[in-house]
C-alpha cells in the first residue's frame, strides 16, 4: 500500500511539473471540434480567441509567445491573410513606446530619476507619515513617464536605504536603552545582538562604498527582467534569500555568515519594535501602489493605456477624442484623489490615526532616528554632486516632449499640427520618435568643453571617454525596450482585427442584448468589478486585450458611448494589487521581505475599492462633458452600421 501511495504521489508530482505542457496541448485539442463542426469564420475566430486567452490567463507559455498564436492560426483557418495579420503587430503605439523608452534610458543612465526622488523625499522629511507621502509623490511622478516596473525598481533601493538606516538606528537605541528591550540573560545574547548591529552597519557601509565608486547604482534593480522579478515574488523568502535580497539586490557578492543560528537571530531581531516593522510595510506597499496610480495619468504610463488607445483608434477611426491631452485631463484628478485616499488608508492600516505625531514638520518633534534618516538622505543627495550637463539635456527633452504632446491637439485651441497643410499625419508617436532619435545624436559632453563632466566619467565606464559619445547608445535602449509587451500588444491588435473581419464581435454583441435594460453606470460598474477581479490572477495587458472587443460590442449593442465602459475598464485593469503575481511592481516589493501576502491582500483590497469608486466618480462627473458620454456618438453609429452589414 505504501509503495502504491508513493508511486501515486510521484505520478501526481510529475503531472504537476508538466501541467503547463499538458495545458498547451490539451486546450487546442479540446476546443478543436468548434471550428470542425461549425466551419464558419465566426467559429474559427472564436477558437483562436479562446486558445490565445487561455494561454494568456494561465501563462502556460510566455505572454509574448502566446501573442503569436493568431499569426499562424488565422491564416490556417482562413480568417485573415498572413500579410494582414503581420501588419497588425506594428502600429503607431509601437513607435510611441520606442521614443518614450529612449527618454527613459537617458533618465536612468544619468541618474536624473535618483535626483528627483531624493529631492522630493528631502522636502517631505523623515516623519513616517510624511516620508511615505514623499515617496508616493515622487513614485507617481516618475511612473507617469516610465514603466511601473522600472519606477518601482528605481525607487525601492532608495527607500530600502532609508529603512535600513531606521532599523540600524533603532537597534542601536535598543542596545543602549534598557527600557525599550530587556537586558539579555547571558553574554552570548549580548554578543549576538552586537553582531546583528555590526552586520546591519556592514551592509550600509558596503552600500555607501558602492555608491562612492559608482560601480553599483541604486537603479541596478531596473535591469532585472520582468520574468525574474515575478519569480522572486512567487517563491517563499528563505533566511538566506532575505539576507541577499532585502537590500534591493545591491550587493553582487553575498556576505558569508557561517553560523546558521546567527542568521535566525538577525531575522528575528531585524525590526527593533513592531512599529518599525509597520513603517517598513507601509513604505514598501506605498511605492507599488503609487507606481500603479502614476501609470494611470498618461497614455504612455502603462502598457494597458497604449493597448486601449490603439484598439480604440483602430476600431473607431473617426473618433478623434483620445489623445495625450484629453487622457491627462481626465486621469490626473483621479490620480490625485487616489493618491490622497491610498495614503490615508495605508496610514490608518499600519501607522494608526495619530497624524499629528507622524506628519509633523516641526523640528522640535523630530526624534534622533528621524534626524539620522534625514542626514542619510542628504548624504545620498550630496553624492550626486551638482547637476550635470547630461541631466540638463535629459530634463529639457523631458519637458519638451510633454509640451509637444499637450499642444498637438489640445481641443480648446488650435494645436501646432494646424501649422501643417496636410491634417492627420502627425501623432504623439511623431514627437516621441523625433526626440528619441535626437538622443542618439546629441553628445553627452558639453560643447566646447575640454574636460568631460564628472557625471559622465562616473556613469560611463570607458578607459578613454569618446568626446562625441551620444546621450544614449543602442545598448541603453535595448536594455529597457520591452519587446514582449510590443508583441503582446500586436497580438491583441491581431485578435481585434480577426473579430472585426469575421463578424464575431457583432455576434457577441447580439448575445448581450438582454443587458439592454441596465443603466449605463451599472454596466460600467459590472465591467470594472469583473476586470478588477480577473486581473488579480492574470496579467493586466492580457486581461484588457481579451475584454476590450467584448465591451466594445456590448456598448454598441446597448447604444452606450463605448468610452463609458472602455475607459473605466482600462483603468481598473491596473488595480491588480492584492497578490505578488498581480503585477511586477508587487513582486519587486514582496521580494524585499518586509511584507507578507496577508499584508498585501488586506491593503490591496482597500486600494482596489478606492480605485473602482474614484473611477466611477470620474466617469459620471467630469468625464461625461469631457467625452460627451451622454450621447451615442456618430462615429460609434457608423461603426455599428458597418459591422451589421
Amino acid at each position: 500500500m505504501r509503495l502504491e501511495a508513493a508511486a501515486r504521489m510521484d505520478l501526481f508530482r510529475k503531472l504537476w511539473r508538466a501541467r503547463k505542457l499538458i495545458l498547451v496541448v490539451f486546450i487546442p485539442l479540446s476546443l478543436l471540434p468548434l471550428p470542425l463542426i461549425h466551419p464558419t469564420s465566426e467559429a474559427c475566430c472564436a477558437y483562436v480567441l479562446m486558445v490565445t486567452a487561455v494561454y494568456w490567463v494561465s501563462e502556460a507559455v510566455p505572454l509574448g509567445a502566446a501573442a503569436l498564436v493568431p499569426a499562424f492560426l488565422y491564416p490556417l483557418f482562413g480568417v485573415l491573410k498572413s500579410s494582414e495579420v503581420a501588419a497588425e503587430y506594428c502600429k503607431d503605439t509601437t513607435l510611441l513606446l520606442m521614443g518614450v523608452i529612449c527618454l527613459a534610458a537617458s533618465i536612468e543612465k544619468w541618474n536624473l530619476h535618483k535626483r528627483i526622488a531624493l529631492r522630493m523625499v528631502m522636502i517631505a522629511g523623515a516623519k513616517p507619515g510624511m516620508l511615505v507621502l514623499g515617496f508616493m509623490c515622487c513614485t507617481v511622478f516618475l511612473s507617469m513617464w516610465l514603466s511601473n516596473t522600472s519606477t518601482t525598481a528605481m525607487v525601492m533601493p532608495i527607500a530600502e536605504a532609508v529603512l535600513q538606516q531606521l532599523i540600524c538606528t533603532g537597534l542601536a537605541d535598543s542596545h543602549d536603552d534598557s527600557e525599550t528591550i530587556e537586558a539579555p540573560e547571558d553574554g552570548r545574547a549580548v554578543s549576538d545582538k552586537q553582531d546583528n548591529l555590526d552586520k546591519n552597519q556592514l551592509e550600509l557601509l558596503y552600500r555607501n562604498n558602492s555608491s562612492d565608486c559608482n560601480k553599483q547604482e541604486l537603479s541596478t534593480l531596473s535591469e532585472v527582467q520582468t520574468g525574474e522579478i515575478i519569480g522572486l515574488g512567487l517563491r517563499p523568502v528563505s533566511n538566506q534569500d532575505f539576507i541577499q535580497h532585502t537590500n534591493g539586490h545591491l550587493p553582487q557578492v553575498a556576505i558569508e555568515i557561517p553560523n546558521v543560528k546567527r542568521v535566525k537571530t538577525r531575522r528575528d531581531s531585524q525590526y527593533p519594535t513592531k512599529r518599525d516593522h509597520m513603517i517598513c510595510k507601509c513604505l514598501s506597499l506605498s511605492i507599488t501602489y503609487a507606481a500603479t496610480i502614476g501609470g494611470l495619468i498618461t497614455i504612455t504610463g502603462t502598457s494597458t493605456n497604449l493597448i486601449f488607445a490603439e484598439q480604440f483608434n483602430t476600431r473607431y477611426p473617426d473618433a478623434k477624442v483620445i489623445n495625450f491631452g484629453t487622457w491627462f485631463i481626465f486621469s490626473f484628478p483621479i490620480a490625485i484623489i487616489m493618491l490622497v485616499l491610498t495614503w490615508l488608508w495605508l496610514h490608518f492600516l499600519f501607522l494608526g490615526c495619530n497624524f499629528r505625531e507622524t506628519c509633523s514638520l516641526s523640528k522640535k518633534r523630530k526624534t534622533r532616528r528621524e534626524m539620522l534618516s534625514e542626514k542619510r538622505i542628504h548624504e545620498e543627495y550630496t553624492k550626486l554632486g551638482p547637476i550635470s550637463y547630461p541631466e540638463v539635456v535629459t530634463g529639457v527633452f523631458f519637458i519638451l516632449m510633454t509640451l509637444l504632446w499637450f499642444t498637438r491637439e489640445p481641443g480648446f485651441v488650435p494645436g501646432w499640427t494646424s501649422l501643417f497643410e496636410k491634417k492627420g499625419y502627425r501623432t504623439d508617436a511623431t514627437v516621441s520618435v523625433l526626440l528619441g532619435f535626437l538622443l542618439f545624436l546629441i553628445p553627452a559632453r558639453r560643447p566646447f568643453s575640454s574636460s568631460s563632466s564628472s557625471s559622465y566619467r562616473n556613469t560611463v565606464d570607458y578607459s578613454e571617454s569618446d568626446p562625441l559619445a551620444p546621450m544614449i547608445t543602442w545598448k541603453d535602449f535595448q536594455r529597457l525596450m520591452p519587446w514582449e509587451i510590443v508583441i503582446l500588444v500586436g497580438g491583441g491588435y491581431a485578435l481585434a482585427a480577426g473579430c472585426k473581419v469575421s463578424g464575431l464581435s457583432v455576434w457577441i454583441g447580439r448575445q448581450l442584448e438582454p443587458m439592454s435594460g441596465l443603466p449605463p453606470w451599472a454596466v460600467t460598474l459590472l465591467a470594472c468589478l469583473l476586470v478588477s477581479a480577473v486581473t488579480e490572477f492574470a496579467s493586466n495587458p492580457a486581461t484588457l486585450t481579451v475584454f476590450l472587443p467584448i465591451l466594445s460590442a456590448l456598448s454598441e449593442t446597448l447604444q452606450i458611448n463605448p468610452l463609458h465602459t472602455l475607459i473605466p475598464s482600462t483603468m481598473c485593469v491596473s488595480f491588480g494589487v492584492m497578490l505578488p503575481v498581480g503585477n511586477p511592481p508587487n513582486a519587486i516589493v514582496f521580494s524585499y521581505g518586509h511584507v507578507q501576502i496577508s499584508d498585501m491582500v488586506k491593503a490591496g483590497f482597500g486600494v482596489n475599492l478606492i480605485g473602482v469608486a474614484v473611477v466611477m466618480l470620474a466617469i459620471t462627473t467630469w468625464g461625461a462633458p469631457l467625452f460627451n458620454l451622454t450621447e451615442f456618438p456618430a462615429w460609434a453609429v457608423a461603426r455599428n452600421v458597418t459591422g451589421s452589414l
